[in-house]
């Protein structure tokens, strides 16, 4: 990470296992609410995953859902995000993070991340194994409501 990068990144709240960073670039304010897993399978292999909810203000984008699994995606494998009986595609995957392509989805996946009280997130690596990351939503709603609003 660059300096001038870190210097411009502001965490504004710790919400439970959620919290919410603010970026300042220079197209405009970035805010996002991030989370770490609670669980990783397999347990021997450490990982630094990231499930992400950000809004770009400037690029009017809002409620981007993105994910790191702390590797690079598998190209042939899918990267789903499971919560009770919703399961959710992250259709982009590139330079270790995963992205969805539809905004309808990702607001569904929001709602679901309201009410929900754990989501996992299930990828695979070149090599072909499975991971899969426990993320709590404890805090996800308050770090949500001061993300969007960090950047609105």
């Amino acid at each position: 990470m660059s300096k001038s990068f870190a210097q411009d990144l502001k965490k504004i709240g710790k919400f439970k296992d959620w919290e919410v960073i603010v970026v300042s670039e220079t197209t405009g304010k970035v805010c996002f609410a991030q989370s770490s897993p609670v669980l990783q399978a397999p347990k021997k292999n450490k990982r630094d995953a990231r499930l992400f909810v950000t809004f770009r203000p400037s690029e009017k984008i809002s409620n981007e859902i993105s994910t790191t699994a702390g590797y690079e995606f598998n190209k042939n494998n899918t990267v789903l995000a499971t919560s009770g009986n919703n399961k959710f595609k992250f259709d982009i995957k590139q330079q270790g993070f995963a992205w969805m392509t539809s905004n309808k989805k990702e607001k569904i996946m929001v709602k679901v991340m309201k009410k929900g009280s754990r989501i996992m997130v299930s990828g695979y690596n070149n090599k072909g194994s499975q991971t899969i990351d426990h993320y709590s939503l404890l805090g996800f709603t308050k770090a949500y409501g001061t993300a969007k609003k960090a950047c609105s």
